[in-house]
């Protein structure tokens, strides 16, 4: 079921903390090479049910074979912010239970004909659907030095944002980059070796972490996925998500924070004139503190390093009536 070139990350913590029951009905909102859902499969019976997304292509192929042999299994093909419609038309009655593992999957990173490593020259794609949107060389061809700067800089958290946007604009007069080698070259010219202090770190990494992010709106995504699954979790349900890096987790960590307050947290309900004891209780229970990998499991799959898992449940809150509008306009999410 899952990619032998593939390491599925705190596979064991992941699904212990889904706390799966053989007849619920669960989410893998990231598929990749199937790992963690052939896990979910393993743990359900034969009245269980697994549905499963993602945008990529790759993980299409192998997941539409898996669900030709297992009935219990069903597949789309599609992003994080079209999972209402996707669980409105598969699971209108709701789910026992989700897992969001945000990372690329090891064949994306390896494959060089999609350009999300610097380790292998290709084309600079960095699309998870290649299907649709803007590639990173379109983006580099068309974006002004401070929409570059602005971009590797909050997306890449990377110090030396402006001196690459204006190395990647001088560039580029001599003609597209179009490569991952080349732009490996230009940031690493822009950057020097040994600006960071840590010289097993690539000079490109954070700016090729900047470009994908922006490029598959990474972020965006997330943000508006966790609230619109609340609609669908039963109450009990568990909804598990791994990040791999501070950004992605600092949305995960504040959903979570906020949902666990009374009203979500809205701060329009700190001014009612009432006491916040009689304010309708929380939407959802963080469970037990953020898990990282082991020792172990770093040393058999390095890319494993950065992964954090937080874990909450459903409560038996109702939800807000302009949920999850109203929890995005209010600015706090």
């Amino acid at each position: 079921m899952s990619d032998g070139s593939h390491l599925p990350v705190l596979l064991d913590e992941a699904i212990a903390a889904l706390a799966i029951r053989p007849e619920g009905t669960y989410v893998d909102a990231t598929y990749g090479r199937g790992g963690h859902s052939a896990r979910i499969l393993a743990a359900l019976g034969p009245a269980g049910r697994l549905i499963a997304v993602d945008r990529d292509p790759d993980a299409a192929r192998g997941a539409d074979t898996l669900a030709g042999r297992d009935p219990r299994f069903t597949f789309r093909r599609a992003w994080f912010s079209q999972l209402p419609a996707v669980l409105a038309e598969l699971a209108p009655a709701g789910v026992d239970g989700a897992l969001f593992d945000l990372g690329t999957s090891s064949p994306q990173i390896d494959d060089a004909t999609r350009g999300f490593s610097l380790r292998f020259d290709g084309p600079l794609d960095m699309r998870m659907d290649p299907s649709c949107g803007e590639t990173a060389a379109a983006f580099l061809a068309r974006a002004s030095v401070r929409e570059l700067t602005e971009v590797i800089r909050d997306y890449g958290e990377e110090r030396f944002a402006q001196s690459i946007a204006t190395a990647i604009a001088a560039a580029r007069e001599g003609g597209a980059i179009e490569r991952t080698g080349q732009l490996r070259r230009v940031v690493g010219e822009a950057v020097g070796p040994f600006t960071r202090g840590d010289w097993r770190q690539d000079p490109a990494t954070r700016t090729f972490q900047a470009l994908r992010i922006f490029v598959n709106r990474e972020l965006s995504e997330v943000g508006s996925a966790l609230p619109a699954m609340l609609p669908f979790l039963h109450v009990g349900a568990r909804l598990a998500v791994i990040a791999f890096h501070s950004l992605e987790d600092r949305i995960v960590k504040r959903f979570f924070q906020k949902a666990a307050l009374p009203y979500a947290g809205d701060p329009r309900a700190a001014r009612l004139p009432i006491r916040t004891a009689a304010l309708p209780p929380a939407l959802l229970t963080r469970v037990g503190r953020a898990v990282k990998p082991s020792a172990a499991e770093v040393a058999r799959n390095p890319r494993a390093r950065s992964a954090i898992l937080r874990v909450a449940e459903r409560t038996a809150a109702p939800l807000p009536a302009d949920w999850p509008q109203g929890y995005v306009t209010t600015g706090f999410a």
